[in-house]
Order: C-alpha cells, then sequence, then structure tokens
C-alpha cells in the first residue's frame, strides 16, 4: 500500500445508501463493497433512478416489459449480497438532476437516513478515449450530491417533510464512484465471487460471461494500486467523521 493511495476497511456503516440512474450499475461499480459492508453488520439500500427501460435491441420488447425484467434482475441481484432495493420509476434516457429529483432522494435519505451515501460522478464525462459516460449516469449523481449537501441538513429547505417527523440530518461520508479520482481503495477480494454472482443476474443486457470477467480485470488492476487481490474504488468526501455520528471510523 502506497502513502497516497489510502484505504477504508475498517469502516463499515450502520446504514449505507446506494443511489444509481440504472439497474446493474451497482453490479458493475461496487457491489462488492455493499456486500462487503452487509457481511459486517451494514443495513444497505439500493436506490435505482430509473427503471433502464429502453436499453434494448430485441424485437417486440416494449418499455413496459423491459421496466419489469430489469426490476427482477436487480431485485435478484440485490438478494446476492443481502441488499434491498428502491425503484423510482423514472425513464431511461431522460434523466435530469432536477428539483423534484432532488427532494424525493433527501425524503429517502431522511427516511433511512444513511450515514454512508455511494454516489456516481457527475463530472465523469469521458473516462477514455473509447468511451463516453452516460448522462444518466452524470445526472444521478449530481441529484445525489445536491441532495446530500446541503438539502437533507436544511429543515427550513422542505418544512413539509420536516412536518412529517423527516428531520434534516447530516451525512457521515460520500463515496463517489466510477471516477477518474480514487482517493479511496476498499479490499473486495472475500466478495469478489458474489459480486460477479450479482452481475450475471442482469442477463437482459450483456454476455454474462464476458462481463463477469471484465469485472473481474478492473478488481485486479485496482487492487494492484495497494497490494490487495481485488479492490473498488472511490473519491470518498468526509462530511463528519464518524467518531461524530454513526458508524465506525475509516482507517486511512
Amino acid at each position: 500500500m502506497t502513502e497516497n493511495r489510502p484505504t477504508n476497511n475498517g469502516y463499515i456503516p450502520k446504514t449505507a445508501m446506494f443511489i444509481v440512474a440504472h439497474p446493474d450499475d451497482i453490479e458493475f461499480g461496487m457491489a462488492g463493497t455493499a456486500a462487503k459492508w452487509v457481511q459486517g453488520g451494514s443495513r444497505v439500500i439500493y436506490v435505482v433512478i430509473t427503471d433502464g427501460n429502453v436499453g434494448s435491441h430485441e424485437n417486440g420488447m416494449t418499455r413496459e416489459k423491459l421496466a419489469e425484467l430489469r426490476r427482477a434482475e436487480q431485485t435478484a441481484a440485490a438478494e446476492v449480497v443481502g441488499a434491498t432495493c428502491i425503484f423510482l420509476g423514472y425513464d431511461d434516457g431522460f434523466l435530469q438532476p432536477t428539483l423534484e429529483l432532488r427532494k424525493k432522494l433527501v425524503r429517502l435519505m431522511r427516511q433511512y437516513r444513511p450515514d454512508a451515501v455511494v454516489c456516481m460522478d457527475p463530472t465523469n464525462f469521458f473516462p477514455s478515449d473509447d468511451y463516453i459516460n452516460h448522462p444518466d449516469h452524470r445526472a444521478a449523481g449530481q441529484a445525489v450530491l445536491d441532495a446530500v449537501f446541503p438539502a437533507v441538513e436544511m429543515d427550513l429547505l422542505y418544512p413539509d417533510l420536516a412536518a412529517e417527523g423527516l428531520t434534516g440530518y447530516k451525512v457521515n461520508y460520500v463515496y463517489v464512484t466510477l471516477s477518474q479520482k480514487a482517493n479511496c481503495f476498499i479490499d473486495i477480494s472475500d466478495t469478489i465471487d458474489l459480486k460477479v454472482e450479482a452481475l450475471k443476474k442482469h442477463a437482459s443486457q450483456f454476455e454474462v460471461a464476458e462481463a463477469a470477467k471484465m469485472i473481474r480485470t478492473w478488481a485486479v488492476e485496482a487492487g494492484k494500486q495497494v497490494g490487495f487481490d481485488y479492490a473498488e474504488t472511490f473519491y470518498r468526501i468526509t462530511l463528519r467523521p464518524a467518531e461524530a455520528g454513526n458508524g465506525s471510523q475509516p482507517e486511512s
């Protein structure tokens, strides 16, 4: 492990919320961490904003059929690691970081009060010279970050939520995944097989054997940077150190 490559392997949040654009985003990016936290005693909640209901080239497929299929696949994938799913039902391909979506996310955060929130990187437009990041990924990331700070903290911003008893609180950590910046590496050597098994539940989207090989390769490459067999990388933002709130303190 190098000095400028911190790890985060001692931290197990009491509640973690993973918020993404599409079914399968978590399995590609951070299901190994979700499984690790569940095994450590976390309550892990997946929030999937869109139904991924245009992601098919199959003749005769409709948005309605695909939404039902992809929700079923995501639910099965979450069950592999012990997480639960919440689906917001937005249409694939049209996601925007609207004020309406921000409030929905604030409501969920105040309801479940995660001390760790995991989201996508809104600044990651083109991670390589042969790939453009999906606009829904970026929109989802912005919506989550805007909800985490400052909206979820501010009772006066949403007095109707506060009147329901959904009062403001402060998230401890935000983990930004699929980012071109990384300051946190999580060892998923014990959960890589669960990550692969979860990814395979999304059989409507890709050839599962090839996808499984790809995510193992990515995890090996990340792990080499810090001496792990397999790792997932994040840009971790500390809003309130864990000793000031819930969860155990990350190693650094």
